[in-house]
């Protein structure tokens, strides 16, 4: 809605809401981050007029647990998602939900990753289910990708809490959601589609350094970011014209791996700028035995192990990866300011909250490392985090955050009453403050239930992340602790050899403080009610 218009329909109390999340982005491959290569000027101008989160972390490094922690306002060990291998129970309620409830249009555009359809054929059943589902058959299948290969998509509606959803499925130059058939329609060629990641099919542009590394060949309008784009630029000025408050999750699936993009993005960068991490060559001295046995899994590119990840990247696939990474990241910036022009246009601007933000991150080379599990660098569990409230002065804060956050606090600006058993508190405060402190720490959890199985990763993870530490405790027993203010760069652990036996006693009280808290007491109703599910 305009400006004029907002004021007699009450934009003061409902502000639109736009949400903008990209998926396994660093939190430093930005400009306003101090990135030096990568161009987001769009994006820069967004943290220019908004609070700026330097310390803002995930509650899980994996997509599916912490999208459905940002949904919920709750830990994946309290809705459920604890990795990539079961859904989001339907009858969960999410900030969507409440804003619909009291009246806002909500769709979302792009990744969704609350249903376990993008990754179903990645895991191993692990026998006979532990409970069973009271929900029909088929409830769970939305994000299914054979349910968009073939015939007409379904119309997704009355999708946690949003009124519509179009669905982007996949990663790279694979598409299989709501996006397939438009690029089709766009000139993509729908084989190339279906088959983008089978390294055994001949593809135009593949580097030979790793076959997850590829210029595109499709046209650029096909790209799913700007499939994101421009079907959220649809929604925002359908629910403009309606004069009705809307909520978009606008959710690009990169730069997550594959590194892949269409020309121009993909050429944007040589390899040759890139620079190698200043932790690149640690020796891995104090580490679990498993990350080093991760560092060494080489680049497997005939396919015969398509399951294994360059986890341990040489220079030259790293610095080929970065810079294809680079050129999708500014393709995101390019689509993230038409949307954002699109608000100006409609004047917009002043009435809309916008989040950008990120699931988690990516090794990127630090330590030697690539992509993400089991890995609670910072790289991997610190995001990118700008809130642009109109009623509030651009500033910059270094109070922690969390994923777990972010729905209490947009429930808060907008206004509306947040539900049973959320478990993040409201940044506005910070918002207000930037030297106002929410949290003193942070609980991250990670499982791996294929651990029976596949014994790459530890069962369990849990890390707590304060002011001056991160420390991080698995099932194995082992430990590590870095202080972050002298050892930025995370190379001491200081949990071993009685290094700081000190700082480690206050990690482990402040983690198991944390875990405490953690613990989920939600009942589904109230007694004599029957509660509606959003």
């Amino acid at each position: 809605m305009s400006a004029d218009d907002g004021q007699a329909a009450g934009a003061a109390t409902q502000p639109n809401v736009l949400f903008v999340i990209c998926d396994q982005l660093r939190a430093d491959h930005l400009g306003f981050a101090g990135n030096p290569v990568v161009q987001t000027p769009n994006i820069d101008a967004l943290a220019a007029r908004g609070t700026v989160f330097d310390r803002a972390y995930v509650n899980n490094p994996v997509c599916m647990p912490n999208r459905s922690t940002i949904m919920t306002g709750r830990m994946p060990s309290a809705h459920g998602v604890i990795f990539n291998d079961r859904s989001l129970p339907i009858n969960a309620t999410t900030f969507v939900g409440r804003l619909r409830d009291e009246g806002w249009r909500t769709a979302l555009i792009g990744k969704s990753h609350l249903q376990h359809g993008e990754s179903k054929d990645g895991v191993l059943p692990l026998g006979i289910p532990g409970e069973w589902s009271p929900f029909e058959d088929g409830w769970d299948t939305l994000e299914h990708p054979e349910r968009y290969l073939d015939g007409e998509p379904p119309e997704v509606t009355d999708f946690y809490g949003f009124d519509t959803a179009e669905f982007t499925v996949g990663h790279g130059l694979f598409y299989a959601g709501h996006n397939f058939r438009w690029a089709v329609e766009r000139g993509a060629d729908p084989d190339v589609l279906r088959n983008g990641l089978n390294p055994k099919m001949p593809s135009a542009g593949r580097s030979p350094l790793w076959w997850q590394i590829q210029a595109m060949p499709i046209p650029e309008e096909a790209s799913t970011t700007n499939f994101v784009t421009e079907r959220t630029i649809d929604f925002i000025e359908r629910s403009d014209a309606a004069r009705d408050p809307w909520m978009a999750w606008c959710s690009f699936p990169d730069p997550h791996h594959p590194m892949a993009a269409p020309e121009p993005w993909f050429s944007r960068h040589h390899p040759d700028e890139i620079d190698l991490p200043t932790t690149f060559d640690d020796p891995g001295d104090d580490w679990p035995v498993y990350l080093t046995n991760l560092r060494g899994l080489e680049v497997d590119n005939d396919g015969a192990r398509p399951w294994v990840f360059p986890f341990g990247p040489s220079a030259e696939v790293l610095r080929a990866a970065t810079a294809a990474t680079y050129g999708m990241i500014e393709a995101i910036d390019h689509g993230v300011g038409k949307i954002l022009a699109t608000l100006d246009r409609i004047g917009a601007t002043d009435d809309t909250i916008v989040i950008f933000t990120s699931d988690h991150g990516d090794m990127g080379g630090d330590h030697g490392l690539l992509l993400k599990g089991s890995m609670h660098y910072e790289g991997c569990i610190r995001t990118p985090l700008v809130i642009v409230d109109p009623a509030r002065p651009a500033q910059r804060t270094s109070s922690l955050a969390a994923s777990i956050d972010l729905p209490s606090t947009l429930l808060d600006l907008c206004g509306v009453e947040a539900h049973y058993g959320m478990q993040g508190t409201t940044l506005r405060p910070v918002l207000d403050d930037p030297t106002a402190t929410v949290r003193d720490a942070i609980l991250i959890e990670e499982d791996f239930p294929l651990n029976q199985y596949i014994d790459t990763f530890p069962l369990r993870m849990r890390t707590v992340v304060t002011d001056t530490h991160r420390y991080t405790r698995d099932s194995d027993g082992f430990e590590t602790l870095y202080d972050l203010d002298a050892d930025p760069g995370e190379l001491t652990n200081l949990a071993v050899h009685q290094r700081d036996p000190a700082a480690r006693a206050a990690a482990v009280d402040a983690l198991i403080d944390e875990m405490t808290r953690a613990d989920d007491i939600t009942r589904p109703e109230s007694v004599g009610t029957t509660a509606r599910a959003s």
